[in-house]
Parts: structure tokens; C-alpha cells; sequence
């Protein structure tokens, strides 16, 4: 945890016209980072902190480095995305902080000639030491001592945070949202999705194969029970759902209704083109089609 950072954000973000998010996820990534501003907190690590959705948190990263405040760089382990690196423009933060604190001290300097406890520390302060009259309790001075007086913890900046965006976790968590289900990151469930990854899949293919399977089972009474990662993700199975998932988004992703996939201008056996429709609602049933009998 760099405090000399999260005193330049607060000082710099808030008073250049950042937005409010931004500035919570500044200080999120300073509460992170080294004094080199280097961290490499998750998306989801710092919505949860900040209480917005993660979404909201790549939009405003996207817009922090568009506009020079940090910038990015993706990490991999092996052959797996971890959370990216983060480097925050420690320049431009000093710079911002000591530009608005001389702009908006002034009045705190006048005061403080009034106070004469402001005073104390700077008469038998050495040459060097912290001087909370000079720094006025900014945060980024340089100090071989704790201006609050109490020991610093033993915290360890930027320590990796890999839960939520490990690939295996976005798995388990698209897995719950399109089949509407409530798997918890336990041991086994996570053992499949784990497993599968380890074989060299991607979390694409577990997405795919997730979706592809969802289309097929999820309105089917007799099958929707066998959507879960034991069956999806297990080592039997996988490799022909994967094939078969394949096929499935190179056909456009078709809808499965009775068991059979709609795939419009598809040619029937008939020699007819599916024109599926997706509904029949409002359809008219009373009149008799020209070259039917009534």
C-alpha cells in the first residue's frame, strides 16, 4: 500500500474534474500499488470494493488510460489470462496534487499563522524531518516517521488477486448466468472446469460448449436436469460437446425447439426451405390454406 499515492489521488483526481468512480478506482489501485504505482488488483476485485459493476470499472480503466493516468498491460500465466498490470502515471499524479495544493492551501497557510500548535513540530525539527506544519498533513512527503505516531503494518502492496478474473472463475460465473443456476467455486465444480483448461481448452471453449448445450437442454424437461459442469465439463464428455459446440456457433447459433435446431433457409429432406418462426402467437387458424380441403 503506497500512501504517498493515495494522498496524490485524492489531492489530483477529485480536483481535475474526474468522476467519482474514476477517483474510487484511482485510490483502489494506490491502496494497491508500490510507490512506483505498479499493482495488479482483478476487474472484479475492485468492483466488489467500490460496490460497481465490472462493466462500469473496464469502462472507466478504458478512459483513466485513454486520458494519461495509468496504463495497462496484460498478464498471462502459461497459457492462461491473469489480471492486468497496472501502472499508475506517478508524474502526472505529483504534479496534479502539487499543482491544486498550491492553489487551494493558501488560506490553510494564513490560518495556521494564528495557530501557534502549527508551529511546534517545525522549531525543533532537524533538516529533513517530516514537518506536519510544512506538509499541512499531505500524506506524500517523504517521512522516515508515521505522522500518526503508530507502527506501520506489515501489508504487502499488490499482492496478486486472481480469483475473479481467473479464467476458470468467468467459466463458473457465465455457466450460472445463461443456465440460470447457483454453482458455488467449491472443490469439485471448479476441479471440472480446472481440469479442462489444464487440457489446453481456453475459457471460450468452456464458454462455448456452456451456450451450446444451454440451447439444447435448458426448455427440455427430460435434459435441462444435466445441465451442470459434472456433465459439461467432465473428462468423458467434453471433447464432443466441444466438436459439436463448434459446429453449432459455425451454423449461426440456431435455436433447438423439440429437439431439432432452426436453422432458417436451412433445406428439409422435403426439399423445403426452414423459414422458422420464433413464434406462432396471433397466427389464424380458422381459415383453411388455398389446396386444402375443409
Amino acid at each position: 500500500m503506497s500512501t504517498k499515492l493515495t494522498g496524490y489521488v485524492w489531492d489530483a483526481c477529485a480536483a481535475s474534474g474526474m468522476k467519482l468512480s474514476s477517483v474510487a478506482i484511482m485510490a483502489r489501485l494506490a491502496d494497491f500499488s508500490s510507490d512506483e504505482g505498479v499493482s495488479w488488483p482483478s476487474i472484479g476485485t475492485i468492483a466488489r470494493q467500490i460496490g460497481a459493476g465490472e462493466s462500469t470499472v473496464r469502462t472507466a480503466l478504458a478512459q483513466l488510460e485513454k486520458g494519461g493516468w495509468l496504463s495497462r498491460k496484460q498478464r498471462r500465466n502459461g497459457n492462461r489470462n491473469a489480471s492486468n498490470v497496472y501502472q499508475l502515471n506517478v508524474a502526472k499524479l505529483q504534479e496534479a496534487a502539487f499543482a491544486h495544493l498550491s492553489d487551494s492551501d493558501a488560506s490553510k497557510s494564513d490560518a495556521s499563522k494564528s495557530d501557534p500548535s502549527k508551529f511546534e513540530a517545525s522549531k525543533n525539527g532537524k533538516p529533513g524531518d517530516f514537518d506536519p506544519s510544512e506538509s499541512g498533513g499531505d500524506p506524500s512527503v517523504n517521512s522516515t516517521t508515521d505522522p500518526s505516531g503508530k507502527k506501520p503494518s506489515c501489508q504487502v502492496a499488490g499482492q496478486p488477486d486472481n480469483t475473479p478474473e481467473d479464467p476458470a472463475t468467468a467459466v463458473l460465473d457465465h455457466f450460472n448466468q445463461v443456465t440460470k443456476s447457483s454453482y458455488r467455486d467449491g472443490k469439485t465444480t471448479m476441479g471440472y472446469i480446472r481440469g479442462r483448461l489444464a487440457d489446453m481448452f481456453t475459457a471460450e471453449d468452456l464458454i462455448r460448449v456452456t451456450d451450446y448445450a444451454t440451447a439444447k437442454w435448458l426448455d427440455d424437461p427430460k435434459m435441462c436436469d444435466y445441465l451442470r459442469p459434472k456433465t459439461l465439463f467432465g473428462p468423458e464428455n467434453f471433447q464432443e460437446y466441444h466438436q459439436k459446440a463448434i459446429k453449432w456457433d459455425e451454423a449461426g447459433r440456431p435455436a433447438c425447439i423439440n429437439g431439432k435446431w432452426q436453422i432458417p433457409g436451412a433445406i428439409s429432406p422435403t426439399g423445403r426451405v426452414d423459414t422458422f418462426k420464433g413464434s406462432y402467437d396471433g397466427t389464424d387458424y380458422s381459415q383453411v390454406p388455398e389446396g386444402f380441403r375443409s
